[in-house]
């Protein structure tokens, strides 16, 4: 099977995770474009020369799995940046629907509603961002839950941004024609750093009530996305919570429960939720949180895992969402003195609750189709787990939380000893060389040998 796979942007968790995920079955080809096409924190992809990837692999694939962000304004942040018009990108868009219009691949196709962030940091927003952002959000927040808002927001910056939105609103609903005229397999609107009033909350009712497909999310959709390819593998998951009185609250940065994202990227990828373990062929098991999540960068704990960890005797996958973004450490000296058997499949602990739910949903899959075929490569599978353990547990939970800039060698210094634990209770052996792929401490790259 062929799948052709056009990330978000060129960081590890949109780049190197799909290309890690697809090696674990031998029957998969993933094609991608150089990772010098795409963008990054400050630079935009090369729309044009990605256009014509796509008008040169769509022939070959199966299934094409596409960001339009990316291909349309150079990337997701860059669609929050860009000042190029509606027009424009009408015109620009044209190449692209004759390339889906003459392929016949299934296509699985992702755009954000543009998202509203809560702080004044521009680093993924436009300049005056870190002036305004808190006011802007607030004036969001309230004109959608009152019918008005005061603010002294300056009239040509609220002009501006809403301006943007418009644009970006208008070009989701052109990319809803093109569903409903049988362009998209799937079609999805994603929403990330939710709230519960706000005009992109407004944006995503409207798409839906004219027959979008809206969800909490935004890294992981291409991932969720992926899994749903694999139109040819039938799983079934059991979901279990370590607190299950709790499933209904709500993670940081979401705006439905852990039980809803849990039942909506699985949903998504395409599986069926089994109403018993003997139903199953995947437990899913949730290290979900009591009162609220917690989220070490920022200082804000929540109450750590406490329970007797047993191993389950079925197939299984671990989410970590106890904290938002980085592993439950109690959790890992747990799981790591109880040892893991052949049943252990998965692990992850990134970011959002959807971003961990949706990769391992997605490895999961691609995973248990190998094992069905006889295609699993064992070794890429481990080094998927060691990677996710790595960085989710070693750095996201440990070692970032030390560091006060991106400094290579101390962040490499200090994770030799989480290799060594790594190496151990998951008996396999690696080298690993360790960057900051944006010259920032939010994510860290790793590449294993």
């Amino acid at each position: 099977m062929k799948i052709a796979f056009l990330p978000i942007d060129n960081r590890p968790v949109c780049y190197q995770m799909p290309k890690m995920i697809a090696q674990i079955d031998n029957s998969i080809e993933l094609l991608m474009p150089e990772i010098h096409m795409l963008g990054g924190l400050k630079t935009y992809a090369d729309t044009e020369a990605l256009t014509n990837w796509l008008d040169e692999n769509a022939p070959k694939t199966d299934a094409i799995i596409l960001s339009l962000d990316t291909i349309t304004w150079g990337g997701l942040i860059p669609s929050r940046r860009s000042i190029i018009s509606l027009d424009e990108i009408k015109i620009k868009i044209e190449k692209l629907k004759k390339i889906l219009q003459n392929t016949k691949a299934k296509i699985y196709a992702f755009s954000s509603i543009m998202r509203i962030s809560n702080n004044n940091i521009n680093e993924e927003e436009k300049e005056y961002w870190n002036l305004y952002g808190e006011k802007i959000f607030k004036y969001s927040y309230e004109l959608h839950k009152y019918g008005s808002a005061d603010t002294d927001i300056p009239i040509e910056i609220i002009e501006d941004y809403l301006a943007t939105r418009k644009r970006n609103f208008e070009l989701n609903k052109i990319y809803l024609e093109w569903q409903k005229e049988g362009l998209f397999d799937t079609l999805i609107f994603s929403k990330d750093d939710c709230a519960e009033f706000g005009f992109n909350v407004i944006e995503a009712k409207e798409l839906e009530r004219l027959g979008g497909y809206i969800k909490t999310g935004a890294d992981e959709i291409p991932l969720t996305l992926l899994a749903r390819a694999l139109n040819d593998t039938q799983v079934t998951v059991y979901p279990i919570y370590s607190e299950p009185e709790y499933k209904n609250l709500i993670s940081n940065y979401e705006d439905v429960s852990i039980e809803q994202s849990v039942l909506g990227q699985s949903e998504l990828a395409n599986c069926t939720i089994a109403d018993s373990k003997e139903r199953s062929n995947i437990i899913l098991y949730v290290n979900n949180f009591k009162n609220h999540q917690g989220e070490l960068v920022m200082k804000r704990p929540t109450e750590e895992y406490s329970k007797e960890w047993n191993e389950p005797r079925n197939n299984y996958i671990i989410a970590d969402v106890r904290n938002a973004n980085g592993a439950d450490n109690k959790f890992i000296d747990k799981i790591f003195n109880a040892g893991f058997s052949t049943n252990f499949l998965g692990y992850a602990g990134w970011n959002t609750s959807a971003n961990t739910l949706g990769s391992l949903i997605c490895a999961m899959k691609f995973t248990l189709r190998a094992r069905q075929n006889g295609t699993l490569n064992n070794n890429a599978l481990k080094k998927f787990i060691a990677l996710r353990l790595l960085d989710d547990w070693g750095y996201q939970a440990n070692v970032r939380q030390s560091l006060k800039s991106p400094d290579i060698e101390a962040l490499t210094n200090n994770m030799r000893k989480y290799e060594n634990t790594i190496k151990k209770v998951l008996g396999t052996d690696f080298s690993a060389k360790y960057y900051f792929p944006w010259d920032r401490l939010f994510e860290v790259g790793i590449e294993l040998y």
